[in-house]
């Protein structure tokens, strides 16, 4: 192994040592391979989350369709990056509102693509459309269970996904998707942009 895949191979092992990692995963794997540290953050209770986060992050809901009703718009999505690992099938992803391409959700997701339809596969794999329009329109039956609620410290990464310039607190959640059988169909990592406000 070369020295600078035992680097990385380091950093990407330092930064699952994190409590951090667990709490972002998988929005921490692209961190990790852009050799970027993660922002600054940390869990706090759902009933510690301020509004209007609190009603967009602090519910069992998608939140493809819950940002589209408090927005009145429908949304799509915009890639920064993927992986594809085997089954495993990572983006990074910013979600943004038709009308004028309003941010309103960043994030990163891990799917599980062999728990999927072949029709859902096709889609995502598109990268087109917002998983939240794709579990609708194919009728894949999940259950939304969020396991952390996150606050998280802008970084230049976080403000060019939605638009931002300086220093913002920002709330957002780690949520996983289970099929019936209890399988996860997806980890998601959700981050909001400072103080929505419905169109």
């Amino acid at each position: 192994m070369s020295d600078k895949s035992s680097t990385k191979t380091e950093r990407l092992a330092a930064y699952k040592s994190t409590a951090e990692f667990a709490l972002v995963h998988p929005l921490d794997e692209f961190y990790a391979r852009a050799g970027q540290p993660l922002p600054p953050l940390n869990e706090v209770d759902g009933h510690a989350v301020p509004e209007p986060y609190k009603t967009l992050l602090v519910h069992q809901n998608d939140m493809t369709p819950m940002l589209e009703k408090f927005y009145r718009q429908n949304i799509h999505l915009r890639l920064i990056g993927r992986r594809l690992d085997g089954n495993e099938y990572f983006r990074e992803v910013v979600l943004l509102l038709d009308a004028n391409n309003q941010p309103v959700e960043f994030g990163a997701i891990k799917m599980n693509l062999n728990l999927f339809p072949p029709a859902a596969r096709r889609q995502i794999l598109e990268e087109r459309r917002p998983l939240g329009h794709i579990l609708e329109e194919c009728r894949i039956p999940h259950a939304s269970r969020p396991r952390a609620f996150i606050r998280v410290a802008s970084d230049p990464l976080i403000n060019e996904a939605l638009k931002l310039s300086g220093a913002h607190v920002l709330f957002g959640r780690r949520n996983t998707l289970f099929d019936p059988q209890g399988n996860p169909l997806a980890e998601i990592v959700e981050i909001l942009p400072p103080a929505p406000r419905p169109a």
